[in-house]
C-alpha cells in the first residue's frame, strides 16, 4: 500500500534525514517512524507507572513509626481538646 505524503514541510523533513543518513526518503521514514513507535512503546502506561509508585511508596514506609491514628491524634490535627 502506498503512502502519498502531501505536505511541502514534511517532504523537506525527510529529504533532509535521508540525506543526514544517506539513505533514501522511503528508508529515512521507516526509520523515523520505527524509532518513534519503539520510544512510544517504551513508555509506561499511567497505570504502570502508579504501581510502581505504590511500590516504592510502601518500600520506603517504616511500619511502627510515628503516632497512632486514634481519636485523640486526629482531634490534635483539627486543635480539638
Amino acid at each position: 500500500m502506498a503512502l502519498y505524503v502531501k505536505d511541502g514541510e514534511v517532504d523537506l523533513l525527510a529529504e533532509r534525514l535521508a540525506s543526514l543518513r544517506r539513505v533514501s526518503k522511503t528508508e529515512a521514514v521507516r526509520q523515523a517512524l520505527r524509532h518513534e513507535l519503539e520510544r512510544e512503546e517504551g513508555v509506561p502506561s499511567l497505570i504502570d507507572r502508579g504501581v510502581a509508585f505504590m511500590r516504592a511508596l510502601q518500600a520506603s514506609a517504616k511500619p511502627g513509626c510515628g503516632q497512632p491514628a486514634d481519636k485523640a491524634f486526629i482531634d490534635s490535627l483539627y486543635g480539638d481538646a
